[in-house]
């Protein structure tokens, strides 16, 4: 064999003059689409041909899947059945209430049940699943083990279609909140979204996705839903922590730095495929709520010319990065609650933005040059269908077929998909358009000679000490000094052999047991330094302050005010300032109102999920800080409550941006160092 790697575990080879290709339909003949000497649209157009109305319908959907004894099954659902090797799920989960409602909201009953992950080998070979979301955060080795399982359940399918497997980002520490980040600490560790933007490095950005993706083709991973190109101008939006923060600028050169990184200059056998999200930006909010939820279901433009200054940028350079795919948001633009923002003085259509062609086929497609395939949200036909609630969910598939979706996310069951071209909602033809996206996809990454991996080398690549060593110095890069009186910091020689430090974590849930790990870290780091839990002892504090974001409900306003809903005790932060030289650290999910525990602070920094061992590094000097805002703070709640939700805190004005006592504006791209 020469030429291509091609393995198998189900089917048979072929052999032609000395090359092996897969035999994926067992017919024992070399079919156009199992060539893999043949363009990519020739093998497409081929396969496409030979698949019934049900395999096209199947390969549209995407859906969760979730491993034996997943922490993810809801209650009433846990897993009963494995197939016989016990690594694969069997148990279908079907929804009857809204996952992302409670008891007594008004869209907490589902109309009807919802099959939301199909038990494996029913999902591959039964329903034609073959895009799965996965939701769990095992070990890379025990990754590669199950997603080798479910190729060979795909390998013994009819026509053999490999399984594309699918994630949220992985790669970082930050506060979990809907699809931001599944899991964390398997891969290497990096800073959160906003700590990269921190660095302001494109190559460091574009390291960190080649890096990624190296671990994530390892362990069978193929697609991302990610990343964020929102650009975030509402502080109060419970996503802000998976965006690159508020300027177009920062946020394209980001987006188009992890594209390339994952993707390379075109798909391949090594690249990651991105799904770009949420078009055309989700960072445009009401009050912050957001349109998981009915109460947060339209995006609002107070500002004249807004989307298209601040949100679309993000996406243009997506586009010309090449993203593989783009996902719209759930939310509607809202008439009531914009100035005008479209060209030639038009108005909205209000209907989310999966179903809205000026926004799909308008900006999207023809300003954009958009040429890859549009992959709904999850659930917008069965959950959040905002604004065209009227139609039946075969009105709305074939709604959003015509606008131009190709994929529908967290859909397990085609059945209804199918009943809208029975009905003549939809044509097959459409349905050949959106599966030849998809095959595509596949073919050029490779799956159809080789979709099994390695699972000890999965493990080996996850758990490299090169790669971890450039993810610590992009935690270094990315905490921002805020304020340092006196040059408190860094914590020279001289003064660590005087010092003795009180270590405090505040944060809503476990905050003793994280401050024991600081305390850990800081030992086995720093072991000259002294530590006490006796703050009369103390000659300095180091607090940490992770603060919470507020639970999106309709009956209470979000905030960003620091206090004990947000886990944040700050009358025990005043106190201790009040005692000894504080050096206080503020991890920013959001720009958070610090105007209580900051002034009162010695040296002040801001973090965006950051491993303890760079931080105590930058803190002792090994490291100069260089990281800065990627966002503003706002200076109170006044100036939040009288500021739009859909212009970036550098345009709301001076009087927006928090100052210090120093008269410092801790606005986009401050920061401090050390000289």
């Amino acid at each position: 064999m020469h030429g291509q790697k091609v393995t198998t575990r189900v089917k048979d080879m072929i052999t032609v003059n000395g090359k092996q290709y897969r035999d994926l339909n067992g017919n024992g003949v070399l079919d156009p689409y199992e060539n893999w000497e043949l363009p990519v649209q020739e093998r497409v157009e081929d396969l496409v041909s030979r698949m019934t109305l049900e395999e096209k319908a199947g390969l549209m959907m995407i859906s969760s899947q979730y491993m034996p004894n997943s922490a993810k099954i809801p209650g009433e659902n846990k897993l009963k059945d494995t197939d016989e090797t016990g690594l694969l799920n069997e148990t279908d989960v079907v929804l009857k209430t809204h996952p992302f409602s409670k008891p007594g909201d008004d869209n907490y009953e589902l109309p009807k049940p919802l099959l939301y992950n199909a038990g494996t080998t029913k999902g591959i070979l039964d329903l034609n699943l073959r895009y799965f979301i996965v939701r769990d955060n095992p070990e890379a080795k025990d990754l590669a083990k199950w997603t080798n399982k479910i190729q060979e359940v795909a390998e013994s399918s009819r026509l053999g279609i490999p399984a594309v497997m699918v994630s949220n980002p992985r790669n970082h520490i930050g506060y979990l909140y809907h699809g931001m980040m599944e899991a964390s600490g398997q891969f290497s560790i990096w800073p959160g979204e906003l700590g990269l933007a921190a660095t302001n490095d494109e190559k460091l950005v574009k390291e960190f996705a080649e890096i990624a993706a190296k671990e994530w083709r390892a362990a069978g991973l193929h697609k991302m839903y990610g990343y964020m190109a929102d650009i975030s101008t509402d502080p109060l939006w419970m996503r802000y922590n998976g965006t690159f923060g508020e300027d177009p600028d920062l946020v394209s050169k980001m987006i188009r730095s992890v594209i390339t990184g994952f993707q390379g200059e075109k798909l391949g056998g090594n690249s990651v495929a991105m799904t770009t999200k949420h078009f055309p930006g989700g960072g445009a909010r009401h009050k912050g709520y957001d349109p998981h939820y009915p109460w947060g279901s339209f995006n609002p433009y107070p500002t004249e010319g807004s989307l298209y200054r601040y949100h679309i940028p993000p996406f243009r350079a997506a586009v010309e990065a090449g993203t593989s795919s783009i996902m719209p948001y759930y939310s509607y633009p809202s008439n009531q609650h914009s100035a005008q923002q479209l060209k030639e003085d038009q108005a909205f259509e209000e209907i989310g933005f999966a179903y809205n062609k000026a926004i799909i086929q308008g900006i999207l497609r023809k300003e954009l040059g958009f040429k890859g395939y549009v992959n709904s949200d999850t659930g917008i036909i069965n959950m959040m269908p905002w604004g065209v609630e009227q139609l039946s969910a075969e009105e709305r598939y074939a709604k959003a077929i015509e606008t131009g979706v190709h994929m529908f996310s967290d859909e397990a069951d085609p059945s209804t998909l199918l009943r809208a071209v029975e009905q003549g909602l939809v044509s097959e033809d459409k349905l050949d358009q959106s599966v030849t996206y998809l095959l595509t996809e596949m073919m050029e990454l490779g799956l159809f000679e080789n979709p099994y991996v390695d699972e000890q080398n999965a493990q080996a690549v996850a758990k490299s000490k090169e790669s971890q060593k450039l993810a610590d110095q992009a935690h270094r890069r990315s905490m921002v000094l805020l304020r340092n009186d006196q040059d408190l910091l860094p914590i020279k020689d001289e003064r660590l052999k005087d010092m003795t430090l009180y270590v405090e974590v505040f944060q809503k849930d476990g905050a003793v047991q994280e401050s024991d790990k600081l305390k850990e870290a800081i030992h086995h780091h720093e072991p000259d330094l002294v530590i006490t839990d006796n703050l009369e002892e103390a000659t300095d504090a180091l607090l940490l302050v992770s603060p919470t974001p507020v639970a999106d409900r309709p009956d209470q306003p979000l905030s960003v005010a620091l206090g004990l809903e947000t886990g944040v005790d700050v009358t025990r932060i005043k106190e201790i300032e009040e005692k000894v030289p504080t050096l206080l650290g503020i991890n920013m999910t959001n720009p958070w109102l610090i105007g209580e525990v900051e002034s009162g602070a010695s040296a002040v920094f801001s973090t965006f999920g950051i491993k303890y061992e760079p931080l105590i590094d930058v803190l002792r000097g090994r490291f100069n800080p260089t990281g800065k805002l990627p966002f503003t703070i706002p200076a109170n709640q006044k100036v939040l409550d009288n500021s739009p939700g859909d212009i970036p805190g550098s345009a709301k004005g001076k009087d927006y941006v928090y100052r210090d006592k120093h008269g410092n504006a801790y606005g986009f791209g401050f920061g401090l160092s050390y000289e």
